[in-house]
């Protein structure tokens, strides 16, 4: 299976995860600062930052497109319930 490597830079804490993995499910096991509401991609709750490696991340799905659009949200920023780590090296802090 193959790992990517990602790095929460609220908390200067890097780890290794399986590509599919949600950026959430590791920002909860690690105490990072990336709150949520409803894990489903409706709130935008958990809008992310995405420093480096964007281009190691799921695209976007209409409801997150959709989402991010109605938050105002930047070019670089995603839902970490959405997102998926996908390979490479990756570096968040929340929006």
């Amino acid at each position: 299976m193959a790992k990517a490597k990602l790095t929460f830079s609220d908390v200067a804490i890097t780890v290794n995860v399986p590509s599919g993995t949600r950026i959430i499910e590791i920002s909860e096991k690690v105490g990072a600062g990336i709150i949520y509401g409803c894990r489903e991609g409706d709130c935008g709750t958990c809008l992310t930052h995405i420093e480096t490696g964007s281009e190691h991340l799921s695209e976007p799905s209409v409801l997150e497109s959709k989402i991010l659009k109605e938050n105002l949200a930047g070019r670089h920023d995603r839902l970490a319930c959405q997102c998926q780590v996908l390979s490479g090296e990756i570096k968040v802090r929340p929006a």
